[in-house]
């Protein structure tokens, strides 16, 4: 299996996004999977769910050149390159530097073969730290709440990653969305997930995450769900959600291998 380098983006800020990026990578990790999380947010919150206040390196002095990449470990099989505030500086700082998207991926270019899965937590904006994210993946999920709002900002994101992928990154398509603080009692909740399936069809996961208050805690705990309530919804949630993201690798890994099996037929 080849690392999965997965950037984990909507703009619109309160979807679930680094929530999302803390038990996904969590629930991969606890099965044995080496995950590498980077926090691309200046807000720093994913860093900061894990506890982290101070780290000898973050992602702003890698993006700047004045640091190598250097993660902290959270648990066995699971790591983050953390973020600071002074990232909010760094689109500005990094205006005039040549080659500027490519920052991000050249950075980790020498790291990512040691994990496989790397999640990247965006900013909710379209600025140039998302566009390094997105020129560092190879995949993008899109976590949506099921608010008819959440579907109308949908169009821009869907440009960018058009933008993306013609003119910096050929490899990077949308690969995955899913739904976010559903309530199946809601019939509107119903309404937007059944208008999300039709956009996005199979790339709809079938994992939704209900609301749990749970996954608004645990974070100020400095946990995952997995270590703060097992036994939660929010768990239960993201346990299925990492299941549906292994099987649709290892089908991919399979429709791969049964490609590459046709070729040597075909060069025999």
């Amino acid at each position: 299996m080849s690392t999965s380098i997965i950037a984990i983006s909507n703009h619109k800020g309160g979807v679930g996004k680094t929530t999302s990026v803390v038990n996904i990578g969590a629930g991969l990790a606890l099965i044995g999977y080496k995950v590498l999380l980077i926090d691309m947010d200046p807000q720093a919150n994913l860093t900061q769910s894990y506890g982290i206040t101070k780290a000898k390196v973050s992602v702003y002095e890698v993006l700047k050149g004045e640091a190598e990449v250097e993660t902290v470990e959270i648990f066995e099989n699971l790591e983050i390159l953390p973020s600071t505030l002074d990232l909010s500086g760094a689109e500005m700082e990094l205006i005039n530097e040549a080659g500027r998207e490519y920052i991000l991926s050249e950075a980790i270019a020498s790291i990512v073969d040691k994990y496989d899965y790397v999640f990247i937590d965006c900013p909710p904006s379209l600025g140039l730290l998302t566009i390094n994210a997105l020129t560092a993946a190879t995949e993008v999920y899109i976590p949506l709440q099921a608010h008819y709002l959440a579907i109308k900002g949908l169009t821009k994101i869907i440009e960018v990653i058009g933008k993306v992928k013609k003119r910096l990154n050929k490899k990077i398509e949308i690969t995955g969305v899913f739904v976010t603080q559903f309530d199946k009692r809601k019939v509107l909740h119903r309404d937007v997930v059944d208008t999300i399936y039709t956009y996005f069809q199979e790339k709809l996961f079938n994992t939704k995450i209900r609301e749990n208050i749970a996954l608004a805690e645990a974070p100020s705990q400095g946990y995952d769900i997995f270590h703060y309530d097992p036994e939660s919804k929010g768990a239960e949630d993201y346990k299925k959600l990492c299941k549906e993201i292994i099987e649709r690798h290892m089908s991919e890994d399979d429709d791969e291998n049964n490609d590459n099996k046709e070729v040597n037929k075909d060069n025999e």
